[in-house]
C-alpha cells in the first residue's frame, strides 16, 4: 500500500487559511484527514476538545517535546501548539492523506521530519488588504492588530522559501490551485 500525502497549508496570520483548508478538507477527491494540534492555549467557547485541538497543560506539552512526540511545534502569543507525530504516521502509513495547518515558523521542522510533504504559503492578495483583514477580525484590541500584523510580515519573509505559493484573493481559485498540485502527486504516487 503506497503511503499517503502530506500537505503543508501554511502563511500570513490571518490570511483566510482557516477557509481554504475547511473546503479542502470537505473535497471528497482528496480524501484529506485534518491532523488535530495540541497545544496549551485555553479552550474556546464552542471548540472541543479532540476535534478543534488537542487541549494540555504546559507540563503535558512539555512531555510530548521532551519525549519527540510532536513533529513540530511553535510558540504563538505565550502559548504553544505542535503536531503529534503518532497520528499523522498511523494515518500516512494507512495510505490516508493529511492535511497539516501550521505556523509559518513550523513547516521547516514538518518538512525535516515529513520531506514528501507538499508545503502551500497562502499570502494576501497585498498588505492593505491584509491590514484590513486584521482590523476586521481584532479591530477592537490596537494591540492585537500590531502583534498579528507584525506577525504576518515576518512570515511573509518566509514565502520565498515554498515551491508552492497561493495568493488568496479568491479562495476558490486558491482551493483550485492546491488540489491540482495534490491531485497531480496523487496520480503519480499511484502509478510508482
Amino acid at each position: 500500500m503506497a503511503k499517503g500525502i502530506v500537505v503543508i497549508l501554511t502563511g500570513a496570520s490571518s490570511v483566510g487559511k482557516g477557509a481554504i483548508r475547511d473546503t479542502l478538507l470537505a473535497d471528497p477527491d482528496l480524501k484529506l484527514f485534518y491532523s488535530i494540534s495540541e497545544t496549551t492555549r485555553p479552550q474556546k467557547e464552542g471548540e472541543v476538545d479532540g476535534k478543534d485541538y488537542y487541549f494540555v497543560s504546559h507540563k503535558q506539552f512539555a512531555k510530548s517535546v521532551r519525549d519527540k512526540e510532536l513533529l513540530e511545534y511553535a510558540e504563538f502569543n505565550g502559548y504553544y501548539y505542535g503536531t503529534p507525530k503518532a497520528q499523522v504516521e498511523f494515518l500516512i502509513n494507512k495510505g490516508k492523506n493529511v492535511l497539516i495547518e501550521v505556523e509559518a515558523q513550523g513547516t521547516g521542522q514538518l518538512k525535516l521530519n515529513l520531506p514528501d510533504a507538499i508545503a502551500f504559503f497562502v499570502m494576501p492578495e497585498s498588505i492593505e488588504e491584509l491590514e484590513n483583514q486584521i482590523n476586521r477580525l481584532y479591530g477592537d484590541d490596537q494591540a492585537t492588530v500590531e502583534r498579528r500584523l507584525s506577525k504576518a510580515k515576518m512570515e511573509m519573509d518566509l514565502a520565498p522559501l515554498f515551491n508552492n505559493i497561493v495568493y488568496n484573493n479568491d479562495t476558490e481559485k486558491a482551493v483550485a490551485q492546491i488540489k491540482s498540485v495534490v491531485m497531480e502527486e496523487m496520480k503519480k504516487r499511484a502509478a510508482e
